[in-house]
């Protein structure tokens, strides 16, 4: 499960002309699953985003978490971030998980940060949207569940 953390002002996301959910200071959260996720993945990922020290402190310096400013999440799903761009100009998305497998475990990785008590506004899955944001920093990070698997098993 990849999921791209956008440290965000404010942000809200329109699907099919209506907006869908909306965010003050937190994370944008893009979320795409993989064919190999399962409900571990979910787990990782939303035990170690919340608390993540990415958000600045009195003196500038990034210590402190979502959970400690008590700011927001905007969660989107996102199936490109499984793009396959190493051969041709045409990414494919076969490592992508489909509507049945993915659905499942978007709405659970909602649920899992809701769960810690932070407001959580989202997309619709599936849906052409569009998103409004004012970042903040910019911060944005890359986190794989893979690479949190393997950094428990050392």
């Amino acid at each position: 499960m990849i999921a791209v953390l956008q440290r965000i002002r404010h942000a809200c996301v329109v699907a099919d002309g209506v907006e869908s959910g909306r965010c003050e200071q937190g994370l944008l959260i893009l979320l795409g699953v993989g064919v190999s996720d399962t409900e571990e993945d979910v787990r990782l990922l939303a035990d170690k985003i919340p608390r993540l020290r990415i958000f600045s402190d009195e003196n500038g310096k990034m210590n402190i978490s979502l959970l400690d400013i008590g700011g927001g999440a905007l969660i989107v799903s996102n199936f490109t971030l499984h793009a396959n761009y190493s051969h041709g100009n045409r990414p494919d998305y076969l490592s992508a998980a489909r509507p049945e497998q993915a659905i499942p475990l978007y709405e659970a990785f909602i649920e899992a940060i809701k769960g810690q008590g932070i407001p959580v506004g989202c997309g619709v899955f599936g849906a052409d949207m569009q998103i409004d944001m004012a970042a903040d920093g910019p911060v944005t990070i890359v986190m794989d569940s893979e690479k949190l698997k393997r950094g428990r098993n050392k």
